[in-house]
């Protein structure tokens, strides 16, 4: 498969594409099915709500999966797919390759106890010598503003921002005046189950609680180009998976 020029320009103007119904069902629900099997377990390793908001507490409440590549035959199937690979190559101008160190994950939003995930760009937290990465977000299931839905801000790719506009955990300031002018124009658009969002690595993006009764469970990884280059001896500095 490959995108056409309007699907690239918009890619490269907004920092994000939707592809509609782009996984089959049948890979979804095992995926799913996979995925519910290592969260009941809380099969390490695991992000957990109470590490990401750095809380002491003895209750875990999961947060993500992480290092899926490696757990199940189904969720390396998913991304080493063949029919997205010429798109990732599209978008990236040259050979994708998959980063292992970020994302690579199971994400979860749990009902009414899971927090919402602040704006952000990805890169902030990650050590290459240039923006040549972006993100593959699958929907296992409907996503929606009131389940935690990701949210972008157009264009956001190709802003300039300024150190005080992010705080020390490298999230974008939401009450800052100089920042709101950008959050307003955030937009969003619901997800099925199979569709799939590619967003890069410096746009802004954000995903509220999940306010219902069912868990929202979702699979993101990262790919960069082959010339870019992680930093040494950082933690982005880890095992990769050409997709040639």
């Amino acid at each position: 498969m490959k995108l056409t020029n309007d699907q690239i320009d918009q890619f490269n103007t907004d920092g994000f594409l939707l592809l509609k119904d782009f996984a089959k069902a049948e890979l979804c629900d095992k995926i799913l099915e996979k995925s519910k099997e290592h969260i009941k377990l809380l099969k390490q390793p695991i992000e957990s709500e109470e590490e990401y908001l750095q809380e002491d507490k003895s209750d875990i409440t999961l947060r993500r999966l992480r290092q899926v590549y490696d757990r199940e035959e189904v969720f390396k199937e998913w991304m080493t797919n063949a029919k997205i690979r010429p798109i990732l190559k599209e978008l990236l101008g040259e050979t994708p390759v998959l980063t292992l160190a970020h994302h690579n994950s199971i994400m979860t939003k749990m009902p009414h106890i899971s927090s919402k995930t602040s704006w952000h760009q990805d890169k902030r937290y990650w050590n290459y010598e240039d923006d040549n990465l972006l993100s593959v977000w699958l929907a296992l299931d409907d996503e929606y503003i009131e389940n935690g839905l990701l949210e972008f801000i157009p264009g956001s790719h190709k802003m300039d921002f300024e150190n005080d506009q992010f705080d020390e955990r490298t999230s974008f300031i939401g009450d800052l005046e100089k920042n709101q002018s950008v959050i307003a124009k955030r937009v969003h658009h619901n997800l099925k189950k199979g569709d799939v969002v590619l967003f890069h690595c410096k746009t802004l993006h954000y995903a509220g609680k999940n306010n219902t009764d069912k868990a929202k469970i979702s699979f993101v990884y990262t790919v960069k180009g082959i010339s870019t280059k992680a930093k040494e001896g950082t933690r982005s500095d880890y095992k990769e998976v050409v997709l040639d």
